[in-house]
């Protein structure tokens, strides 16, 4: 009724002022219910849009990460470490005379080293000493030298270590922490193979030299068994070479 009653009230208007009323007004009608519904969806759209754009972000860390985890180090040790491998081997097998081999010690055990025997002349045992001698002074020159080869390659393992270690420390993702690591076991195996080398040397050496004492002992007794019993004909300079 008051709508009705506004109508009318403009309609007089109109008609004292002179003004033509169109027959049918345009009114502009607000309605809070659809104004909430439309601010609603569009919150929604909006939240929508801010989550697929977390997502992307997401992705794209992940994608940096998964760049990081596979890049590599930039520099390697391995090289450095195989060098002083290869150095402790070459003098390794620069042995003289007995040098690492199976055979070779079985010869000289079952010649230099065998047991005396009545049968073999003066200058055989003569000879198998001065050999057994020149065995034991040639292997402690090799322990001596693998020995100052393994203490030249502190050095280089020195300043590997510190690199290696910085670089695990300042490692960008999993793999270039991965390859430190491997790279650190690395070297520790080298350390190891160049402790085996010393040790394996100074063994040498002391059993040779341990070898050539008992085969001392036993040829002495076979000099004194030859020198007491008449018709030997033992010289001076024969006794002297057994000692």
């Amino acid at each position: 009724m008051r709508r009705l009653g506004l109508l009318v009230a403009a309609g007089t208007v109109a008609s004292v002022l002179g003004v033509t009323v169109p027959a049918r007004a345009q009114w502009i009608v607000f309605d809070p219910n659809n104004y909430v519904q439309n601010v609603l969806t569009a919150a929604r759209e909006l939240q929508q849009i801010n989550n697929q754009i977390t997502s992307l972000q997401n992705e794209a860390q992940m994608l940096i990460n998964q760049a990081k985890n596979l890049a590599s180090l930039p520099s390697s040790s391995l090289q450095q470490l195989q060098s002083s491998i290869q150095r402790t081997q070459q003098l390794l097998a620069q042995a003289q005379r007995i040098a690492y081999d199976v055979q070779q010690i079985d010869r000289a055990f079952s010649t230099s080293y065998a047991p005396v025997t009545g049968s073999q002349s003066n200058q055989v045992l003569i000879t198998n000493a001065q050999s057994r001698w020149q065995n034991s002074v040639a292997a402690l020159q090799d322990s001596l030298r693998v020995q100052a080869g393994v203490v030249g390659n502190l050095d280089t393992n020195r300043i590997q270590t510190s690199a290696l270690v910085t670089s695990s420390q300042g490692a960008s993702g999993a793999l270039q922490a991965t390859q430190a690591g491997n790279q650190i076991l690395a070297l520790q195996a080298q350390q190891l193979a160049d402790l085996t080398a010393a040790v394996a040397a100074q063994g040498r050496a002391q059993s040779l030299e341990a070898a050539q004492r008992a085969s001392a002992q036993d040829q002495g007794r076979e000099q004194l068994r030859r020198f007491l019993t008449p018709g030997q004909g033992y010289q001076s300079q024969d006794v002297r070479m057994f000692h």
